[in-house]
């Protein structure tokens, strides 16, 4: 059985998942030194709007931010502020 039609066309197309249209971008966040930073940065970053995974590195300095579209800047800036914590840019 093959997967063309009768008049030639294929019948599969390539179906974008929410997973491969993730945007990911990794930030520098001051501050951080131990598992209490690790999980209270973690906490902040996951409770905004659109973002689906983070991962937070204490001993690199870094928080990597997987969403649905681009971050907000602002938005993420005030909840690690909020957080006790500094985003010092994009890494």
């Amino acid at each position: 059985m093959s997967c063309c039609s009768e008049n030639g066309t294929c019948s599969t197309t390539a179906v974008e998942t929410a997973e491969s249209a993730a945007v990911t971008t990794v930030y520098a966040v001051a501050g951080m030194t131990c598992g209490h930073c690790e999980q209270a940065v973690g906490k902040a970053v996951s409770g905004l709007a659109g973002v689906t995974a983070v991962s937070v590195d204490v001993k690199a300095g870094l928080v990597t931010v997987s969403a649905e579209a681009e971050p907000d800047e602002a938005a993420l800036r005030a909840a690690i502020d909020d957080a006790g914590y500094e985003l010092t840019g994009r890494a």
